[in-house]
């Protein structure tokens, strides 16, 4: 049988072949890491920025390298001058309180919190104890604004900061039972006025006239303000 010579000029095969690998490797994605067991339920909120102008309720800064909780803002646009976002914000490390004027626009910086999901299963002395359900890890967190609204079994939000509990978010609403009020007037309707109520984790709610003892009312846990009547499951 006939042989046919060798052809020089290509490279061989299995070269090219080691040459592609090679090239695949340099390009190669970045390899993603999948979350283990022990950080599931866990949110981390990276540092980053945020502008005045995108304030909210709730979010989180840092100002003078603590975090802190903005409570209350308010846009003001004087007919003079430039605008600009007066704020009542909270640090989360000493529970104080202080009004803030930022300019419209500012950018401040986010705090890097980290949200960890919890159920409130009891209390030990002036400490609420919190546990997570998958690992059975519990946290005592001290008294704070979160007790307002705070019922056994609720699950929540523990907020960590540089490894340290600073601090609960609650859902963003609430049903509470009404324990004490006065007794309402025939006839009031939704527009009739209001009047305080205890609710049985013992916070005062200001309520219409209609609502009595016992019934279910709807509540924001952020301004502690009357939402709805809850209506009963027939």
């Amino acid at each position: 049988r006939r042989c046919l010579p060798l052809d020089t000029s290509k490279p061989p095969k299995m070269a090219s072949f080691a040459a592609s690998v090679a090239n695949a490797a340099v390009f190669r994605p970045a390899v993603v890491r999948r979350a283990t067991p022990a950080s599931r339920g866990v949110l981390t909120v990276r540092a980053g920025t945020i502008s005045t102008n995108d304030f909210k309720v709730g979010v989180n800064i840092e100002v003078s390298s603590a975090p802190w909780k903005v409570v209350e803002f308010m846009h003001v646009k004087p007919g003079k001058g430039s605008a600009f976002v007066r704020s009542k914000i909270k640090n989360y490390i000493t529970k104080s309180t202080q009004e803030m004027t930022f300019r419209a626009g500012e950018k401040l910086a986010t705090a890097d919190v980290e949200k960890r999901k919890m159920q409130y299963t009891y209390m030990d002395g002036d400490q609420y104890v919190f546990m997570d359900m998958e690992t059975y890890e519990e946290t005592r967190i001290d008294d704070d604004d979160f007790s307002k609204f705070l019922l056994e079994g609720q699950t929540c939000d523990v907020l960590s900061w540089n490894g340290k509990v600073i601090g609960v978010d609650l859902p963003l609403t609430v049903d509470l039972e009404v324990t004490m009020t006065d007794p309402g007037i025939k006839g009031n309707t939704a527009s009739g006025g209001d009047k305080p109520a205890t609710v049985e984790t013992g916070a005062v709610v200001t309520v219409p006239l209609f609502i009595q003892i016992g019934e279910k009312i709807k509540v924001d846990t952020t301004t502690g303000k009357y939402l709805s009547r809850v209506k009963e499951e027939k």
